[in-house]
Parts: C-alpha cells; sequence; structure tokens
C-alpha cells in the first residue's frame, strides 16, 4: 500500500525545535486543532483566515483513536494519515502534528504559540489553552464559521441522498 507522507507532517520535538528558531525570528505562530475528517470549502477558509493572523499556520490533529473517544467508533471516516496528508496538501498550512490526548492542551502547553484560534462554535474563554497562551503574551481569536458549511451538513445530505436511492431501488 501507497505511504502518504509530506515534510509538512512532523512530530511534537521537531515543532519545539523549529518553535525555538522562530521565537529568534520574531515570527508569529498561529496555532489551530481539528478533526479535519471531510475537509470542505468551510475548512479550507477557516484554515486560511487562520493562516492570515500570522506568519505559520500549525495545525493539531486529532488522532484516530482520540477521534473515535470524541465522535463515537464510526469515525473518523479517513485514517490520521490521510487526513495529515490532505491538511498538509493545503498552501495555509506551514505543519500539521497529530495528538492522541482528548484535547490539545498539553501540546499548547509545549508549543505556547502567539496565536489560537478556533471555529465559531467557541467562545474565547472555552478554547482549550486559551489561558497558556494569553498567560504568554498571545491572543485567542474565534473564526465565524462559513453558513451551510458543515462536516455534519455533508454527512446529513449523503445519507438522505443515499436512504432515498435504496428506497427507490427495485
Amino acid at each position: 500500500m501507497l505511504k502518504l507522507e509530506s515534510k509538512k507532517v512532523v512530530t511534537w520535538d521537531q515543532l519545539e525545535t523549529m518553535r525555538q528558531r522562530w521565537r529568534e525570528d520574531n515570527r508569529v505562530v498561529v496555532f489551530t486543532n481539528g478533526v479535519f475528517d471531510i475537509l470542505h470549502a468551510g475548512h479550507v477558509y477557516y484554515l486560511q483566515q487562520a493562516r492570515d493572523l500570522g506568519d505559520l499556520l500549525i495545525v493539531g490533529l486529532n488522532s484516530d483513536a482520540s477521534v473515535r473517544r470524541y465522535k463515537g467508533s464510526d469515525r473518523p471516516l479517513q485514517s490520521e494519515e490521510d487526513r495529515a496528508f490532505v491538511l498538509a496538501g493545503l498552501e495555509s498550512v506551514d505543519y500539521v502534528t497529530l495528538f492522541e490526548q482528548d484535547t490539545p492542551g498539553e501540546l499548547i502547553d509545549r508549543l505556547i504559540p502567539d496565536v489560537l484560534v478556533k471555529g465559531g462554535d467557541y467562545t474565547p474563554d472555552d478554547i482549550v489553552g486559551a489561558k497558556t497562551v494569553r498567560s504568554h503574551g498571545g491572543t485567542v481569536q474565534v473564526i465565524p464559521f462559513v453558513p451551510g458549511r458543515a462536516t455534519s451538513n455533508i454527512l446529513d445530505k449523503y445519507v438522505r441522498s443515499r436512504d432515498r436511492n435504496f428506497s427507490e431501488s427495485p
């Protein structure tokens, strides 16, 4: 089987080493995280907006085990390897790193980004890692969702279509 790899998919240790250089160069590091199971236009818009807040965008990606704990046993639909590869292929994403934990809190504590970003269903004070980022002089941003563009909408539409086609079969 073909192994999908990208130089943009890195370990936490690699990020820490790079982060030291970025600090010396006064580069603004933006961090966000998510499952990104079915990448869609809303995700791409969100990631572009996040990237515009700094010099580099790092995406923390929930591992398969983390997704199963968070979304249930039928998710993710795509493997962590495939999800990381797709994210790494986006121009707006500089680096992708996986996390096994239920939240990216430990990763944020190690990376200490300058800007922490989440999507519109959060308030800044509810975002995991906000306290850490602010305590180091960073900011927390919420980017509004693009209306009608959500993974759950896509999955619901697919299920309705599948069910309709199944019920119409002879």
